[in-house]
């Protein structure tokens, strides 16, 4: 049995919130299947019209109502839509914190702990294409999933960091509507999704993410513009990285209140606190806690300059706009090296914080001619290029495309905007009715 290998001092806690049956019911969860979940791309589609791609879906998620479940026997990356970037698997109880955090278009949303994206990528579906996100992970290895998510989901917005939190603070003070704060946490709510947690596990493990998590919501506190709100979320059930660890910030952080969440409407379990809470033995998905942090601080003039913009080859991606795009690209734009970005609006100085990605990943310029990106791409919708190769639902030929093949076409010669059923998947180069794959190998589904 499962609940013979629970360590001690996690089922003594747990009695202490469930009490002795409900420590018994959670510890016969663990015995069940782990739950599956995908989240329909807002930037691509509608819940409505994932369901139609992807009839094995089942139920929608209570807390997200663009999630779904599904069962395992169905794998939906190997789906030619998740090329297109129509979804995004995700763990249902995932959802909740950027579902709660009541994302506006035009808002400035940071994801301080952003790998691998499941988070960015929704709160960019709210944002619908307008507004900043800053996507930050610590881990440069973790950044390179994060950056794939991005694109992949055809995000235009977002620029990608590799910093620590306090790094932050100084080039963002005040700065964001939203803050996401997924915390890095002792993990207990993942022992039915990852058996490994559960002897991963001790007692010391809480109390040293604790301090980490003060850290990290100090310098939220320090970047949160008066009137916005940070969204706390760990996947665990211990009071010291959760109830524990809000009652502290709310006593050292004056004018932050709990915004109260409606426990009923998700279908989530309510804590005194008026935070939320997911059990694997009460709702569809693993073990998570979720708190809305909200201010009422008096405002105070800040500056944050602007990026500062060295583009090299911008002419040449203008000619190729002019000649395979519909309408010209307007914006900032940032060249670093070959590499050619569009800046998002509203975005400051990023001068001496690690950048991965300035923004939405336009291309390179080689040899006086401009070569779009896998990004580009992702970020158009078929009505944006000239020539466009549309391949019919579920066809052989999109198949063969996302494979890497060429094969032959009815197209004009150039640059052609590869689409599934209307949905783009990446770019060919035709000649003489050949077309030259162009699709982004490395971002071949596992």
């Amino acid at each position: 049995m499962f609940a013979d290998k629970l360590p001690v001092e996690f089922t003594a806690m747990l009695k202490g919130l469930l009490g002795e049956d409900g420590a018994s019911r959670y510890a016969e969860s663990l015995e069940h299947d782990r739950i599956y979940g995908l989240r329909a791309n807002l930037l691509k589609v509608t819940p409505e019209a994932i369901v139609k791609y992807l009839p094995f879906l089942s139920h929608t998620v209570p807390w997200c109502e663009e999630g779904f479940y599904y069962t395992p026997e169905y794998r939906p990356s190997k789906s030619i839509w998740r090329h297109a970037g129509l979804f995004y698997t995700q763990e249902p109880s995932a959802m909740l914190p950027a579902a709660v955090a009541d994302i506006e278009p035009g808002h400035t949303v940071l994801d301080i702990c952003a790998a691998p994206g499941g988070k960015t990528t929704q709160a960019a579906g709210y944002l619908r294409g307008s507004g900043l996100i800053v996507a930050n992970d610590v881990s440069i290895s973790r950044c390179k999933p994060l950056v794939k998510n991005i694109e992949l989901s055809g995000v235009t917005n977002a620029v990608v960091l590799c910093e620590r939190p306090e790094r932050l603070t100084r080039r963002f003070p005040h700065f964001f509507d939203r803050i996401l704060v997924d915390a890095p946490c002792s993990g207990e709510g993942m022992f039915r999704k990852d058996p490994d947690a559960v002897s991963g596990w001790s007692g010391h493990k809480p109390e040293a993410c604790a301090a980490a998590q003060r850290g990290i919501l100090n310098q939220a506190a320090d970047m949160l513009k008066p009137g916005g709100r940070i969204v706390y979320s760990t996947c665990t059930f211990e009071p010291r990285e959760d109830e524990d660890m809000i009652e502290w910030f709310l006593n050292t952080h004056k004018g932050f209140y709990v915004v109260p969440l409606n426990h009923k409407k998700l279908g989530i379990t309510g804590t005194a606190l008026g935070a939320g809470r997911i059990w694997p033995h009460l709702q569809e998905g693993e073990g998570h806690f979720v708190c809305v942090l909200g201010n009422d601080r008096e405002p105070r003039p800040v500056e944050n300059s602007r990026l500062v913009r060295r583009v090299y080859g911008i002419e040449y991606f203008s000619a190729f706009c002019e000649e395979y795009l519909t309408h010209r690209l307007t914006g900032d734009f940032f060249g670093a090296g070959e590499s050619l970005y569009r800046i998002p609006e509203g975005t400051p100085d990023l001068n001496g914080i690690r950048t991965v990605r300035s923004g939405w990943y336009l291309g390179e310029v080689k040899n006086r001619r401009f070569k779009p990106s896998q990004a580009f791409a992702m970020g158009l919708n078929p009505d944006d290029a000239r020539n466009v190769i549309n391949f019919e639902r579920d066809s052989r030929a999109s198949e063969k495309y996302v494979k890497g093949e060429s094969f032959d076409v009815e197209s004009d010669d150039g640059w052609a905007l590869v689409c599934a059923d209307g949905y783009p998947l990446g770019w060919a180069s035709v000649k003489d009715g050949r077309m030259k794959n162009k699709y982004f190998k490395a971002w071949k589904m596992e």
